[in-house]
């Protein structure tokens, strides 16, 4: 039986800073792949390539991973400075409408740092441009040395809602996740539910309240080592479920 697709929502970078390319990291599709047990298939975000339309019929679920450029301010009604960073205006293009579609028609998507960033800017909302700027609160980037292992590590907990949708998934009240991402959500925006956050009291975990379908978005990387992680692992499994509900739906409305 085939598995159903899940869209790996693609970034937009150069191969030896000339020749353009689409790409995303392999963690992404492993986490889809091994631990969702759905196909992973890559989406060049662009619109010039496809419609969110089209994105709509062919895929089951979809996958709003991180990345470097960021969502530009101009999509929450800001003016764009150096300290909000380099941005993928075509990847905006797909996955701010894909996300408010996803949510009417209930298809899933699981949203990751830039993809979580991507689901408040959708619903109407805003983010700081560098959340180590702030008073009190700390350095959530990259740390820039080290191996990948030492890059991805556990740096900080995470609290979440007591009897929340975080926790009853995690079974825990609070866990242990990695962090790398500048940026973070200012203002929730319409229906957006800050499920879980961060020491500082910087946002982590958010849903779309009374959306049908799985909104689940995080701002770490939950794609590390995701078969092996407790908090990863039920994630990506609880995605996976929601895609596959979402797949076997499709028929019955297709038929109706």
């Amino acid at each position: 039986m085939a598995r159903p697709i899940v869209g790996i929502i693609g970034n937009s970078y150069l191969i030896n800073d000339q020749y353009p390319a689409h790409a995303g990291g392999t963690h992404n599709s492993e986490a889809v792949a091994e631990v969702s047990d759905c196909l992973p298939m890559l989406i060049p975000a662009d619109p010039r390539f496809l419609s969110v339309e089209e994105l709509l019929e062919t895929c089951d679920g979809f996958l709003l991973t991180g990345g470097r450029p960021n969502v530009h301010p101009e999509e929450y009604g800001e003016a764009a400075t150096e300290a909000h960073g380099a941005f993928d205006r075509a990847r905006d293009a797909i996955t701010l409408p894909l996300v408010r579609a996803c949510v009417e028609r209930g298809q899933p998507f699981l949203g990751i740092c830039r993809g979580f960033q991507e689901v408040n800017v959708a619903m109407g909302g805003t983010l700081h441009p560098e959340i180590r700027d702030l008073p009190g609160r700390m350095n959530h980037r990259m740390p820039p040395d080290g191996t990948l292992e030492e890059k991805f590590a556990l740096r900080h907990a995470v609290t979440l809602t007591r009897g929340g949708t975080f926790h009853r998934l995690f079974g825990a009240s609070e866990v242990m996740t990695n962090t790398l991402h500048g940026q973070g959500i200012l203002k929730p925006g319409h229906r957006i539910v800050i499920d879980g956050v961060a020491p500082d009291g910087t946002p982590e975990a958010i849903y779309v309240d009374g959306a049908a379908g799985f909104t689940l978005s995080v701002q770490w990387h939950p794609e590390w080592d995701a078969a092996n992680d407790p908090v990863s692992r039920p994630l990506f499994t609880a995605f996976g479920d929601a895609v596959r509900a979402w797949s076997a739906r499709v028929p019955l409305q297709k038929s109706a």
